[in-house]
């Protein structure tokens, strides 16, 4: 029923073809927050790093150390894919030919970027953590060119 009535009005007043450059609609789209999610992968490595081990003696102490570095070892990992994520819909959604023809090393730059994720979730690097943040600078300045805008790259630290 639904169908006819749609085809009726089709008929009478005929719908606009129209297209998308994005597959969501365009504004959606930011690296802002693959940078966050990285920024905090980055933070909790040099917690992580900073750690000090208590006496393997003192049992309380040890509990306490040992919970917070599973809970920053956890953040760290759930941060460093929600970068990952963001950067592949970013990559997979945003970008298209002609993007690729402009900048060629595009998808280079996405696929190092994608495996510089999954490194900070399995390592503690805080030099993987910063090559990430970099590789999104650079994710960043890419995107706001095909924009026509230069927005500024900054960082809350």
């Amino acid at each position: 029923m639904l169908k006819k009535v749609v085809n009726a009005l089709d008929q009478v007043s005929p719908a606009q073809a129209v297209e998308a450059h994005c597959d969501g609609p365009c504004g959606i789209y930011d690296p802002a927050s693959a940078r966050i999610a990285a920024e905090a992968a980055v933070s909790m490595t040099k917690k992580i790093i900073a750690l000090e081990v208590p006496d393997a003696s003192d049992s309380t102490a040890m509990a306490a150390y040992l919970n917070t570095l599973t809970r920053f070892v956890a953040i760290k990992e759930e941060q460093a894919q929600l970068a990952k994520d963001e950067l592949l819909v970013l990559w997979t959604d945003y970008f298209k030919p002609p993007h690729l023809e402009k900048y060629p090393n595009l998808h280079t730059t996405f696929w190092e970027a994608a495996k510089l994720c999954s490194s900070v979730k399995v390592e503690v690097s805080l030099q993987h953590a910063e090559e990430l943040m970099t590789a999104i600078q650079e994710i960043h300045t890419i995107f706001w060119a095909t924009k026509d805008r230069n927005i500024d790259w900054y960082t809350a630290g």
